[in-house]
């Protein structure tokens, strides 16, 4: 799963990545700190794979990874080139899934590149270059389509829908609120629409309002109330407060997070935001060798998430010998789970569960 992590110059992007990933992007107080984007990759925090590993004791832990991105801040023009513009669009549409991060915090002491906190019309800044962007492949596109249609009419489908679009960008709207179905989505999946992304909107507020008090906030507010409109959710987060966290212990972490009033810190808050925004789970394999998390989307078949370990696994599918992670806990050992009944054998019509831990039987 890659994550692009965007938002305007000094909205506080660089340091939530610099926390979350403890990669050490450049931080600072001016505009476009970030030119080329950094990259971390991070494990997905997974009590479910800790608990498997004190289980078996296994030679290596191997945990599910997120790429998060940050990309650089982006500014009105940029779909004209103004500022960074041109590689931030080629950056962000590489990525599954956008983290837009949205000032929702005062401090004079931090300079805004617009002159003040003002969420909605952040919002509105970045999501309107994406829209001017879509704009011109769509425009491309169409002219392209338009011309081949003429003796290929089979490609009218594909141009009703990029014009259905157009019309939609042209209104202001981002391609992900339009309601168009996943079957005419494919037919213009080729064209690689910034404003189709997933995006989850996090909403960077003070470290005084994280326990709770960010829902008084007003821009807080305004920006749940367009997210809503927009497909998509939001998540309040402070980045200095996860900046601290990152240079904690484990032990510290847990309790400054709980003088907070805070359950979990941002780091798997977003993680578990974006799994459930891409659809996607996690199934286990376990063993004195290794303990794995493997990342499908929810609704994947047995032997196309044994394809996911090796395409031999998935060509020479015999069957999968499933277990819920709980039922293991519960039971506290494989061989109890077995004279309790509990080990499923599965076939190739078995859709995979969150937590499932199996072990796939192939012959190639």
């Amino acid at each position: 799963m890659k994550l692009g992590i965007v938002g305007l110059p000094n909205v506080g992007k660089s340091t939530l990545f610099n926390a979350l990933t403890n990669a050490g992007a450049q931080s600072a107080n001016y505009p476009f700190c970030t030119i080329d984007p950094n990259v971390g990759i991070v494990a997905v925090p997974d009590e479910r794979l800790d608990k498997l590993a004190e289980m078996y004791n296994p030679e290596k832990y191997t945990p599910a990874t997120v790429e998060f991105v940050d990309i650089a801040g982006l500014v009105k023009g940029a779909s004209k080139g103004e500022g960074l513009g041109n590689k931030f669009l080629s950056h962000i549409r590489e990525v599954d899934a956008i983290l837009h991060v949205v000032r929702c915090f005062s401090d004079d002491n931090i300079i805004h590149v617009d002159g003040g906190v003002d969420a909605l019309r952040d919002v509105e800044t970045i999501n309107m270059e994406l829209i001017f962007a879509d704009m011109e492949t769509v425009e491309r596109r169409l002219d392209k389509q338009r011309k081949l249609a003429k003796s290929d009419k089979s490609i009218l489908a594909e141009v009703a829908v990029l014009e259905r679009i157009y019309e939609g960008l042209g209104e202001g709207r981002c391609v992900r609120s339009m309601g168009i179905d996943e079957e005419d989505l494919k037919k213009v999946a080729d064209s690689r629409l910034l404003t189709e992304k997933p995006i989850i909107y996090v909403a960077n507020v003070s470290d005084k309002e994280i326990g709770g008090a960010y829902a008084e906030n007003p821009n807080y507010q305004k920006l749940c109330e367009f997210a809503a409109s927009d497909k998509a959710c939001v998540l309040p987060v402070c980045a200095g407060i996860e900046a601290e966290l990152a240079d904690m212990s484990d032990e510290d972490k847990q309790m400054f997070l709980e003088d907070l009033g805070i359950e979990e810190g941002g780091l798997g808050r977003l993680i578990k935001a974006s799994y459930a925004l891409l659809g996607l789970i996690s199934f286990l394999t376990a063993g004195p060798q290794e303990v794995r998390a493997w990342t499908i989307t929810r609704g994947t078949k047995a032997p196309q998430a044994a394809g996911k370990i090796h395409s031999d696994f998935e060509r020479g599918f015999i069957r999968a010998e499933v277990v819920a992670y709980d039922d293991l806990m519960r039971e506290g050992s494989m061989n109890a789970v077995k004279e309790k009944g509990l080990l499923r054998s599965e076939g190739k019509e078995y859709v995979m569960a969150d937590g499932d831990v199996v072990l796939f039987r192939f012959n190639v």
